[in-house]
């Protein structure tokens, strides 16, 4: 049996405090809204109770943030990308941010289980004066169980229209891209920290806010193996190559905290959900 579950995630801005609302098809649920920051920030967590995905699921979100509001989304784990017997398993989000709007989009990491035929696709259309961060976490295989990724094609797309657009396909059988010094070199989770605007970002702003990125890089163990850099004015990227899920994923939290602070004058405030 397939699934097809859809979602849509409406942000408002409503006598100055966020508010999501939201509609579902099939299995995919947002939990209550929450505000450790005060009205002006929802926090949503975002559930697919299967827990993962085989060939022939499709989980299909879009998100909406009205002017004025932002929303944070996260997940209380990993999306899991199982063996596909028959057929593409696909997530895949839309997100439209408004003029004067922010998102983050935060989901913990995707797993590409052994034999996976899967695609994680991202859209964020940003409205002049929007803004918003995401990441992109990529767990190929189980190492940690002795359960490696040999099997199987993880396709991945992230787009802002107009501004920015990344494809790729990690095919478990190409040993020169799993395995050579021009390719993953044998590391196993691949994350990606991005900053987008809607408008061009200021120099100072994208000098600012790098140098504080490549601080906490220096003084990170995954230093030789991470980088960050601005390759479009509307666009700051922080890269990382780990081993393993939990270094890389300490280093996107810490850098995401000190962009939060570079970029927008607020607090780290993690979701609950990842300090459980």
């Amino acid at each position: 049996m397939t699934w097809l579950a859809r979602l849509d995630l409406d942000y408002t801005l409503e006598a100055n405090r966020s508010v999501a609302r939201y509609l579902h098809q099939g299995p995919l649920r947002i939990l209550q809204s929450l505000y450790p920051e005060g009205d002006a920030v929802c926090h949503n967590v975002l559930v697919h109770p299967p827990s993962g995905l085989v060939g022939g699921d499709t989980l299909d979100i879009h998100i909406t943030v009205g002017s004025g509001a932002h929303g944070l989304v996260t997940t209380p784990g990993a999306t899991r990308f199982y063996r596909s017997e028959a057929g593409l398993a696909t997530q895949q989000v839309h997100a439209r941010v408004e003029s004067g709007a922010r998102l983050e989009w935060l989901p913990l990491e995707a797993i590409a289980y052994n034999g996976c035929d899967a695609l994680n696709r991202a859209v964020f259309d940003l409205a002049p004066g929007a803004e918003m961060m995401t990441w992109d976490i990529t767990a190929l295989g189980l190492p940690a169980a002795d359960k490696p990724f040999e099997q199987g094609t993880f396709r991945q797309h992230l787009e802002i229209p107009g501004v920015w657009l990344e494809r790729g396909t990690i095919n478990a059988t190409d040993t020169r891209l799993m395995n050579s010094p021009l390719g993953l070199a044998g590391q196993r989770c691949m994350a990606t920290l991005v900053f987008a605007a809607g408008s061009a970002v200021a120099d100072e702003r994208i000098e600012r806010t790098l140098a504080c990125a490549r601080e906490l890089i220096e003084a990170s163990e995954l230093r030789l193996t991470a980088g960050a850099t601005s390759p479009h004015k509307q666009v700051l990227v922080l890269r990382v190559l780990a081993p393993v899920t939990e270094p890389a994923m300490h280093l996107l939290r810490r850098v995401w905290a000190a962009w939060r602070r570079e970029m927008w004058g607020m607090s780290g405030t993690v979701p609950r959900l990842w300090n459980l």
